[in-house]
């Protein structure tokens, strides 16, 4: 099997291009691993649609699905356009969380950035939740997937390792969750480090900066129509919400390298 390895903001995963295989679960898992595979965040796997132009589904590092990727998706649309699957600049893809328009910005001919229709995010109440008796303070948001945003005077000093794992399995979030750290640096800049669900600390997480930049205008920490910054430990993407609530996010999208597994 050959796969391509690629990163949005180091949030890297491996590329196939096919149909997802019966054995995913043991696949992702194996290859995902970081000293005896090759080392990602999960597999995504790029398919023909009847809806789309294109399919994506998401397999994270444990094995389990995920609905939504938007470090991702931007990958996905540099895959097939630089690999010659498609020669629009401007895309549809399918995904567990409905169809993602993508708008491709070329320089020498190859995908260097990508904007994307991330849909409407969702933000709820802020809502307490006692963890190991103490309570914690969270905004749930929805982007496609779930999110718990938490916001915090110092990001090096968050929780992310400790907290992160243990509200990911939380009671209040069934199916699990992501978990956001995010510390105001100004009306459009936020800095986050993120817990990822199935997958742990991760150097980016695109639809957490969604989430983080739609509790942050919830919050009235930041606003609509405005480009916010959101700066992640792998790079910067720029986020912005309109006041029905759908989101632009715009970041960069690289290769790192190509392989094939070896039975």
């Amino acid at each position: 099997m050959r796969f391509t390895k690629m990163h949005g903001l180091g949030n890297d995963y491996l590329y196939i291009y096919g149909e997802v295989p019966s054995n995913v679960k043991e696949l992702s898992i194996k290859l995902s691993d970081r000293h005896f595979g090759a080392g990602s965040d999960g597999l995504i796997y790029i398919s023909k649609s009847n809806i789309a132009d294109f399919k994506m589904r998401i397999f994270n590092a444990d094995g389990s699905e995920a609905k939504m990727c938007g470090n991702g998706i931007r990958c996905v649309g540099k895959y097939v356009y630089d690999k010659g699957y498609t020669d629009k600049t401007s895309l549809t893809i399918e995904t567990l969380s409905g169809i993602r328009t993508l708008n491709l910005q070329l320089v020498a001919g190859k995908v260097k950035s990508v904007s994307v229709d991330m849909g409407k995010a969702v933000a709820d109440s802020p809502t307490e939740i006692t963890v190991e008796g103490k309570a914690v303070t969270l905004t749930p948001v929805s982007v496609g997937n779930p999110h718990a945003v938490i916001f915090v005077d110092d990001i090096d000093k968050a929780p992310l390792t400790t907290l992160g794992p243990k509200i990911e399995k939380h009671q209040f979030f069934p199916d699990g969750v992501n978990v956001e750290f995010v510390q105001v640096l100004s009306p459009n800049k936020l800095r986050m480090r993120v817990w990822e669900r199935g997958s742990g600390v991760t150097m980016a997480c695109g639809t957490g900066a969604c989430a983080s930049a739609m509790a942050a205008i919830a919050a009235k920490h930041c606003r609509y129509n405005e480009d916010i910054s959101v700066q992640l430990d792998g790079g910067t993407l720029k986020i912005n919400i309109a006041p029905d609530n759908s989101v632009q996010m715009t970041g960069p999208a690289e290769f790192v390298y190509e392989g094939e597994t070896i039975e």
